[in-house]
């Protein structure tokens, strides 16, 4: 990770404004914390990938935040290719006063030079193949699949610089820790994937309860426990061992997997402070 920061670190000089991918769903915990002070004053523009996952409501509000925040962001689904055509565009749009500077002293045509940054498998290569019309960047549905530095050239007056995922190595915010697992950013082995589950009912209740009931067809009441919820969905999945114990490895698996393949819904697990 220090060779990661290092590399950014290095090569901000070369672009003029970065990218910075996160996970619409989680659109917090999937923001490193020392992108800020390694990026500075550098003109950004964030993207909220995989917001075909999150709740449309919730992405409304995070672009509304960012706007007041004065911050350039938009929402993606590089899946589909949604809202891809508008990265450019806003890229041109955070540098007009760059742009217009170089036109001044002669440099027109030069092509904007872009530094593409996220944590892990927030989609950052998927973008990047996106805007570059094909797989130019190796993509891959697992964590820390980029290991080094590539420059994209594009036919949009671009060049994209790609990086590896960068991801704090301690985490002192265990929010964040566990909403980035939830998501499947971290490997399922880091944590134990039996309590994960657990927890994620719990934040999920905090929300709505309702994907729970809808997917599963069971009845939750507030006196129930998050593990109870658990053994619920268990046995209405058939999910049963010898003496018809509950299957809780198991069910923690599907629970995850469906979360993540949006067949729980749309759920956004983050908003915007107020």
């Amino acid at each position: 990770m220090a060779k990661t920061r290092r590399l950014i670190s290095e090569n901000l000089k070369l672009v003029d404004a970065v990218v910075e991918v996160t996970d619409a769903r989680i659109p917090r915990s999937s923001r490193n914390p020392e992108i800020d002070s390694l990026v500075g004053q550098k003109p950004r523009v964030i993207v909220l990938n995989k917001s075909d996952t999150a709740d449309e409501s919730a992405t409304r509000a995070w672009l509304e935040k960012y706007k007041t925040d004065g911050i350039s962001a938009l929402a993606v689904d590089c899946k589909a290719g949604k809202n891809i055509n508008r990265v450019i565009p806003t890229l041109r749009e955070t540098l007009k006063d760059v742009i217009a500077a170089r036109e001044s002293k002669g440099m027109v045509g030069r092509p904007i030079r872009i530094m593409v940054v996220g944590v892990p498998n927030v989609g950052k290569s998927a973008l990047i193949n996106k805007l570059a019309g094909s797989k130019r960047a190796k993509v891959e549905d697992r964590p820390g699949v980029t290991r080094g530095k590539q420059w994209i050239k594009l036919d949009l007056g671009c060049e994209l610089l790609d990086t590896p995922g960068v991801l704090a190595p301690k985490f002192e915010d265990k929010e964040v820790a566990l909403a980035l697992a939830f998501t499947g950013a971290i490997k399922d082995n880091i944590l134990d994937i039996e309590t994960l589950s657990v927890i994620f009912i719990n934040r999920l209740r905090r929300i709505s309860a309702e994907p729970l009931r809808q997917r599963y067809g069971i009845e939750i009441s507030d006196e129930m426990t998050d593990l109870e919820v658990m053994e619920a969905i268990g046995r209405k999945r058939g999910f049963l061992i010898s003496g018809g114990e509950i299957n809780y490895e198991r069910t923690a698996i599907v629970l995850l997997d469906e979360f993540r393949s949006q067949k729980l819904g749309r759920i956004t697990l983050e908003l915007p402070e107020v």
